[in-house]
């Protein structure tokens, strides 16, 4: 039976997650069962709560603390440093149909800014109304990452600018410099390049192209309830979204949704304690390492309630489907249907405020 969930200090008298380029960082790479496994077992360590007496949202802030941690601002890059010029071309940029071989689909198509950055589709249409075989994750948020894309093939999400757009499936442009001769095309582009770059000679380029949305996406921010709790409001979340948090505690959630994105930092294998079939082999396909087999980057919880269908090819409808399957596939736990809708209530506090002035779509140049 759950231990009963203490209100604020004022009532609780009344209320008793090609070369290998992600690895520049470190990451958790090739042996990532045994990395996962431990981080599992330390999980469990750090999350487990005492038995005694009731949590008050104190303790319960505390222990979350531990493990989680409040959005930050942006997601600074040193080798990309942020200027106005920069980010209002990446804006710009993001949401340019011109890139793409139809002159239809922008970046914004498949990871809509006013739609919590996805398309909610299971998989994406491409220029010829084809679909990929993976779902779209959302752009907010994703700067915090280990890296980008599902199998992390991206080391950042500069690097991951690139590939959609010459993807043949998805904007189908045949190579980089298709797309900066189109760019250099477009006379309004000259003046926009040249402030946001005033060091380059000739700086519409498509590296450039990536670090102007990459400057853009890393001040994608979707701060939340949540983070308020963390910060000191004690009072910023419901007592059934408190209830919530702790269950997500002592499940062991946290043992692969960890950090301010609440995952996004581990890769992890599908099916760690009881199998899950999927064809997909993930992260092999990048480090050709048989580990990597079925391996995943964690997607991040944030805004996850917004954000289905789930799962890396969008086969799950649910977000309670979602937490029932991983609960049993990578904790080895069977979830009662009240434990289940208690996280699913507790997630909810994660969807965040979305700048709309920041990401409304400009007038884009001639």
């Amino acid at each position: 039976m759950r231990r009963a969930i203490a209100g604020t200090r004022k009532t609780a008298s009344s209320h008793t997650r090609r070369a290998d380029p992600a690895g520049r960082r470190g990451a958790v790479v090739g042996a990532a069962a045994v990395a996962s496994a431990s981080a599992l077992l330390l999980g469990f360590a750090l999350t487990v709560a005492p038995a005694s007496e009731a949590a008050t949202r104190e303790e319960l802030q505390t222990r979350a603390k531990a493990l989680l941690a409040v959005l930050p601002e942006a997601a600074p890059n040193p080798e990309n440093p942020f200027t106005p010029e920069k980010i209002d071309l990446g804006r710009m940029l993001y949401y340019e149909t011109r890139m793409s071989i139809n002159n239809k689909l922008s970046c914004n198509s498949c990871h809509d800014l006013l739609r919590y950055g996805v398309d909610n589709e299971p998989t994406s249409p491409g220029h010829e109304g084809k679909r990929g075989n993976r779902n779209s994750p959302t752009v907010y948020n994703a700067a915090l990452h280990v890296s980008q894309f599902w199998d992390g093939r991206a080391g950042d999400v500069e690097e991951q600018a690139k590939g959609p757009v010459l993807n043949p499936v998805e904007m189908g442009m045949p190579d980089a410099d298709y797309v900066v001769k189109v760019l250099r095309g477009i006379d309004g582009y000259a003046p926009l390049f040249a402030a946001a770059f005033p060091a380059d000679d000739d700086p519409i380029n498509y590296d450039n192209v990536a670090r102007a949305i990459g400057a853009f996406e890393r001040k994608l921010m979707t701060p939340s309830r949540f983070d308020d709790f963390l910060g000191g409001q004690l009072d910023a979340l419901s007592d059934a979204e408190v209830a919530g948090l702790e269950t997500f505690l002592d499940s062991g959630c946290t043992s692969c949704h960890m950090g301010a994105p609440v995952g996004g930092l581990i890769y992890q294998k599908l099916g760690l304690i009881h199998s899950y079939e999927t064809a997909d082999l993930g992260r092999y396909e990048v480090s050709q390492n048989e580990a990597d087999k079925a391996v995943f980057k964690v997607p991040s919880l944030r805004n996850i309630e917004k954000t289905g269908p789930y799962f890396h090819d969008g086969s799950v409808g649910t977000l309670a489907e979602t937490v029932d399957l991983m609960a049993w596939h990578q904790l080895g736990r069977k979830l009662s249907d009240d434990d289940v809708q208690s996280i699913v209530t507790f997630l909810g506090s994660l969807t965040g405020r979305i700048d709309e002035e920041f990401v409304a779509k400009p007038v884009l140049p001639e």
